[in-house]
This record gives C-alpha cells, structure tokens and sequence, in this order.
C-alpha cells in the first residue's frame, strides 16, 4: 500500500496555477515534516518545499520560492502545494514524502513517498 497519495496534477498554461494535495493512506503522518519534490524526465528528483508537523514553519527551493506555497491542514492531515505562475520548465512528476528531518532538502531523508502526480504545463 501507498503510503501518501497525490492528486491535483494536470495539464495547464503557462501563467497557469494548480493546487496539489496530499493525503496519507493507512497511517497518519501528524509528527513527520512534509515535502513536495519534483522528477523532469532524464532530470534527480529535486526539492520543491517542505513543512514542519505543525504547519507552522515552511521552506522552499531557492529556485521557486515565490511562485509556491506550501500549506498543511492538520485537522485533515492533508499538505497541500500551491503552484502559480506555473512555466513550462515546471513540468514534472511532482512527490509528497514525509519524514522525521525536519527542514531536509534531500531526498534519501525522506521515509515515506507517494506515487507522483503529473503536472504539465503548456507553452
């Protein structure tokens, strides 16, 4: 069993926004930090942005920080990426993963991972 599930990945315009989310499967994550990471084909895995198990502190890519927002619903257990003025260099398979590191930037840190949403956004 997946243990996080993404969803809100598609096709949009450039200038476009999306909002992913991310929801556990089987287990709760409340005392993890979250992170978003993103896979462009032939490309590593690269962070997006992350938060603690509180939602109270956040941090991003240097590269997209601006343009995202990380956000979580603790109530919900549900983290959610808020992505704007989206680009075509955004494309990617986009990654919910969960781990005890908080504020880790690198993937093996990370314990647990979804299974990826697509996101493609068009010129």
């Amino acid at each position: 069993q997946v243990p996080l599930v993404e969803s809100g990945g598609g096709l949009v315009q450039a200038g476009g926004s999306l909002r992913l989310s991310c929801a556990p499967s089987g287990r709760t994550f409340r005392n993890y930090a979250m992170g978003w990471f993103r896979q462009a084909p032939g490309k590593e895995r690269e962070f997006v942005a992350g938060v603690n198990w509180s939602g109270g502190t956040t941090y991003y890519s240097d590269s997209l920080k601006g343009r995202f927002i990380i956000s979580r619903d603790y109530a919900k257990n549900t983290v959610y990426l808020q992505m704007d003025s989206l680009k075509p260099e955004d494309t990617a398979v986009y990654y919910c993963a969960a781990t005890r590191n908080t504020g880790s930037q690198i993937p093996w840190e990370y314990d647990y991972w979804g299974q990826g949403t697509q996101v493609t956004v068009s010129s």
